[in-house]
C-alpha cells in the first residue's frame, strides 16, 4: 500500500487550495469524471476537509493526505505518486 506526494506539490496544494497547517486532504473513487487513473473502472476526485474513517495516510508540512478506510482497496492494487507537471500536479500510478 503506497502513496507519495512530493514537497513540490504538496506546494502546489497549498497555494491553489489555501491550505494551512492542520488541514486535510481527501482522495476518494469515483465513477465518472475526475483524475483518470489507471483502474479502468474509477476515477480520482479530492476534497478538502476530514470526511469518514481515514484508512491510509500521510502528514505533509503540517496537512493530512489521506484516502477513507473504504477507499482503501486502491492502493492494494495500484500504487500513487503526485508529482508538479509543468503548471499543475500529476498522478502517476503503478499498478502492483
Amino acid at each position: 500500500m503506497s502513496f507519495q506526494i512530493t514537497d513540490e506539490a504538496v506546494k502546489w496544494y497549498k497555494d491553489e487550495m489555501g491550505l494551512e497547517e492542520g488541514d486535510y486532504v481527501k482522495f476518494f473513487l469515483k465513477i465518472y469524471g475526475g483524475i483518470k487513473t489507471d483502474h479502468p473502472n474509477y476515477f480520482l476526485g479530492l476534497s478538502v476537509g476530514k470526511d469518514g474513517e481515514v484508512g491510509e495516510s500521510i502528514v505533509i508540512d503540517g496537512i493530512t493526505f489521506y484516502f477513507s478506510q473504504k477507499d482503501v482497496w486502491f492502493l492494494k492494487e495500484y500504487d500513487m505518486k503526485v508529482v508538479m507537471g509543468n503548471e499543475e500536479v500529476e498522478y502517476q500510478f503503478t499498478e502492483r
